[in-house]
């Protein structure tokens, strides 16, 4: 299995992990803000794709008027049953899918939601193609992408950490992928290459990672990410060292304490 199968890899501990540690790190105030800007529209029937452990639905499920219909997908089983676990404030619909071919019918939707799962589509293009396909004319497809790991500290700083521990090849997981397509021309022309008519509406929104200590950012990145996926193709037995490394990188740039580090993402609105 290489990387890019592995990067696509939420399984084992990785999906509790996840939800107890990344989402409150860096996924919540985002999906506050698409949920928000769904409720700007005119939605009865949404479709949410790379649904993860569900930060979006939750946010979804209690910001929308209680008629929208809301079936939420991913492409890992493991994450949506640990999303099922967590719930919703009212029901809604939990489909494995896959973004490449979803299993809907053309105009289904009137929204498509996407939180920081474009990164992971193998063919962009044709997810994004997909995406329209099922959205009737005038619908939204809303959905948003990590910016640079220059502009995002503690995935740079647990990045630069696994340098030191495996110097000859080390682990670039964070870098290649979540924040791997950032570039805002890239996505103009993937959407338009995808078929969408009309430019999209781009803009780069910045919030902050908190944390009571170091150890939180250090084990969620390591251990709760397909990071950890290649961090034990490399040595299995070295996880706990790898994690031990990024949380001194972590407090020897923000302190032994609570910390404090940016985070920023792109915020894409475009209409069928």
């Amino acid at each position: 299995m290489d990387m890019t199968d592995t990067d696509k890899l939420f399984a084992g501990s990785i999906p509790k992990l996840y939800e107890t540690l990344l989402v409150p790190l860096i996924f919540a105030p985002y999906a506050a803000d698409l949920a928000a800007r769904s409720r700007s529209n005119n939605v009865t029937r949404l479709l949410e794709i790379a649904a993860g452990t569900g930060v979006v639905t939750r946010a979804l499920a209690s910001g929308l008027d209680q008629s929208v219909s809301i079936i939420a997908t991913d492409l890992n089983q493991a994450m949506l049953d640990q999303a099922a676990a967590v719930g919703t404030a009212r029901p809604v619909a939990w489909r494995q899918a896959d973004a490449m071919a979803l299993p809907f019918g053309d105009g289904e939707f009137d929204t498509v939601v996407c939180q920081f799962g474009a990164m992971f589509f193998p063919d962009r293009p044709k997810a994004f193609s997909e995406a329209r396909r099922v959205l009737q004319p005038g619908g939204v497809f809303l959905f948003n992408v990590w910016d640079r790991i220059e502009e995002n500290e503690f995935a740079e700083a647990v990045t630069n950490a696994l340098e030191t521990v495996f110097p000859e090849n080390p682990p670039r997981f964070l870098a290649r992928t979540p924040h791997g397509y950032h570039d805002t021309g890239t996505i103009e022309r993937d959407l338009s290459a995808a078929g969408f008519l009309e430019p999209p509406h781009i803009v780069t929104v910045a919030a902050r990672s908190r944390a009571v200590s170091p150890r939180i950012p250090a084990v969620a990145y390591c251990q709760g990410t397909p990071l950890r996926n290649e961090i034990e193709a490399r040595d299995a037995s070295r996880l706990n060292e790898a994690t031990d490394v990024a949380e001194r990188f972590i407090a020897q740039r923000f302190g032994s304490g609570a910390v404090d580090g940016k985070i920023q993402a792109h915020v894409v609105t475009v209409r069928a």
